[in-house]
């Protein structure tokens, strides 16, 4: 009988046991709740109820608190007659939050201010009508809200934020590895060049006198390759590969390589540039007679004719160097970075002028940071 007994009384102190460990868990899995009106947006494609909305959809995702969904608000609101599009200050998201019946309210607003999107957001105790923290946060001109809004919440309710996604998306003024400071344009290039002076007169020239029958504009179209070694803020120093073929159009095949030093700096990424230019050239020798016609060594020589080694399409293919002087800037359109250059390669024989341009995806450099496991 007392073994019987005894059984009874542990049978019921395991049942007591279970379900207060039970209503404790239940307790615990218990989450604040929290409402999210309209959210005041300045931002192109996006108005103060997607933003809400928005907002509300990724602070569900995050799990810590119980999410009003956007159509009991709006009832709630309509029957308060509480105009969420308009309701944006403490004092109004307070009174909102008591006839919600929520713990929480959260608030703020999304800006466009220069090349800048400023998320605020304020996270604000019903109850004590305070707010009980608030976060602010300048990210790039990038197409990637949602993400921005991510991040912002995540700060807001004490999650750490994806540390590679804060550094493609957050404006930083310090050096280190973010869009802003971190703009690499390798890519493809093309454009146009036109020589001028004696060289240019030569190149358009027929063959028969030495010319190479050359239209007087020709396009080329290459790579740029570039790196960068002082990267701080809106100012780059870095090194330009660029590698050139022109010609084309007119039969003819001209490489042409170039490495530059180039500077990068302001927001609108100016840029400038120098250095040597390499290319394959044909010469030859010969002499000007006193009708200043071009004739070729072979072709005989009076002792007073000086000879000179010249452009010639007769002569023999030779390495040829210049100067190369350009300027330029890169235009944005979210990711897509679209450098446009002039440039001028001053000779004495012929200066030589053009312009080209590329274009390439930023995003692509993000992507191997992320591979690469920067942080």
């Amino acid at each position: 009988m007392k073994t019987q007994k005894s059984v009874f009384k542990k049978m019921m102190l395991a049942v007591l046991f279970i379900a207060t460990s039970h209503g404790l868990i239940a307790q615990e899995q218990k989450k604040p709740t929290i409402a999210v009106l309209d959210i005041d947006t300045k931002v192109v494609n996006y108005d103060n109820q997607t933003m809400g909305n928005l907002v509300r959809k990724e602070l569900d995702k995050i799990g810590v608190y119980t999410v009003l969904d956007r159509y009991e608000v709006t009832e709630t609101a309509a029957k308060n007659n509480i105009n969420v599009s308009s309701c944006f200050s403490k004092t109004c998201l307070v009174s909102a939050g008591k006839m919600l019946g929520v713990d929480k309210m959260l608030g703020g607003s999304i800006e466009l201010l220069s090349d800048k999107i400023v998320i605020t957001l304020k996270l604000i105790d019903v109850s004590t009508g305070t707010i009980e923290k608030s976060d602010v946060t300048e990210y790039l001109n990038l197409p990637e809200i949602q993400k921005m809004v991510q991040i912002s919440i995540e700060k807001i309710v004490g999650k750490q934020p994806d540390k590679v996604m804060m550094n493609q998306l957050v404006d930083y003024d310090v050096p280190i590895q973010s869009p802003k400071n971190t703009l690499r344009l390798n890519g493809p290039r093309m454009g146009f060049a036109s020589t001028m002076g004696q060289a240019g007169s030569i190149l358009t020239a027929p063959k028969a006198k030495g010319g190479f029958d050359m239209f007087p504009v020709n396009f080329e179209f290459g790579w740029q390759q570039e790196f960068q070694y002082i990267s701080a803020g809106n100012f780059q120093a870095l090194v330009e590969n660029i590698f050139l073929i022109s010609g084309l159009e007119s039969g003819k095949v001209i490489p042409n390589y170039a490495p530059l030093l180039g500077f990068r700096f302001g927001k609108q990424a100016w840029e400038f540039g120098f250095g040597p230019t390499f290319h394959l050239i044909q010469k030859a020798d010969g002499y000007y007679d006193a009708n200043n016609v071009w004739h070729l060594q072979s072709e005989g020589q009076q002792s007073n004719y000086e000879i000179v080694n010249r452009l010639d399409s007769r002569g023999t293919i030779s390495l040829s160097t210049g100067l190369v002087i350009a300027v330029g800037r890169t235009f944005h359109s979210g990711y897509l970075n679209i450098p446009v250059n002039i440039f001028v390669t001053p000779s004495k024989d012929g200066t030589g002028v053009g312009g080209t341009f590329g274009f390439n995806i930023q995003k692509k450099e993000l992507n191997k940071r992320r591979k690469d496991g920067y942080n």
